[in-house]
């Protein structure tokens, strides 16, 4: 059985993507039933170091977009870290899912041996395509939805980990 790398990356970012979505919609409403401020959850940290919730979701969606544009040989596009609400985060989501699921399935499938650069002057890291995936696209993604995550959880939004994995 072959590796297919549309199948390890483009359904798997819809899931979880798909899945944050909905669980921004549970903070909102959590919020809204609470009388939370809703910069309370959106600013939310584990650690001072950390990226707030805002931050984590707007990394999780350019990991996808990302990836899923360099695996498909085509420019990434350049999203402006503007958001500042639920709604926008919506928004940023259901963009990065329209541009991911309008690239060419072959040109991804394509990709193992792709040559992948990312970063720029002392922080540029190449890779083939595979092991760009496997090794570093997905564990950052996943980091970065994972946090956004355990950050509503910790602050209180009904969320566990059936939201977290969603459906496919």
């Amino acid at each position: 059985m072959s590796f297919s790398m549309y199948e390890a990356s483009v359904p798997v970012f819809n899931q979880i993507l798909n899945s944050l979505a909905a669980i921004i919609d549970k903070a909102e409403i959590h919020a809204n039933e609470k009388n939370i401020d809703p910069a309370a959850l959106l600013q939310a940290r584990l650690y001072p170091d950390m990226f707030p919730f805002l931050r984590q979701v707007q990394v999780a969606a350019d990991f996808a977009k990302g990836c899923s544009a360099r695996l498909a040989g085509v420019e990434v596009p350049r999203y402006e870290d503007t958001e500042k609400s639920f709604a926008e985060l919506r928004e940023r989501i259901a963009r990065t899912l329209a541009f991911i699921n309008g690239l060419p399935r072959d040109a991804i499938e394509a990709s193992d041996q792709r040559d992948i650069v990312t970063g720029s002057g002392a922080k540029v890291r190449e890779f083939k395509g595979q092991v760009y995936l496997v090794h570093y696209a997905m564990p950052h993604f996943y980091f970065h939805a994972t946090t956004a995550y355990a950050l509503l959880r910790h602050n209180g939004v009904d969320i566990g980990k059936k939201d977290f994995i969603g459906s496919y």
